[in-house]
């Protein structure tokens, strides 16, 4: 458990990014998760560089991941990549 003296927005955002990434064990291990700035807003990217050949969501992951997403108010996009390559881009809806 972080100490409440280790508190900084980078420790926050390891954590969230953790959480995450356990709520959508489907994705490869290998998969990079971070989130990067885009104009005024942040979007989640999913990295299959180190897996490109795993590649695939289906509709009920993807309903996961946006599940996982809005839960832990990670962002409202999301941004599937292999490398620098974007190889798709998902809106999600706002309640």
């Amino acid at each position: 458990m972080e100490s409440p003296l280790n508190c900084t927005s980078a420790n926050f955002e390891l954590l969230a990014l953790a959480r995450f990434r356990s709520l959508v064990a489907f994705l490869p291990q290998d998969a990079e998760i971070f989130r990067e700035p885009w104009g005024r807003s942040t979007v989640l990217c999913i990295d299959f560089a180190n897996c490109p050949h795993l590649f695939s969501v289906d509709q009920e992951q993807a309903r996961l991941l946006s599940n996982a997403i809005a839960s832990l108010g990670l962002t409202t996009s999301v941004i599937f990549r292999i490398g620098s390559k974007i190889v798709g881009w998902k809106k999600l809806k706002t309640s």
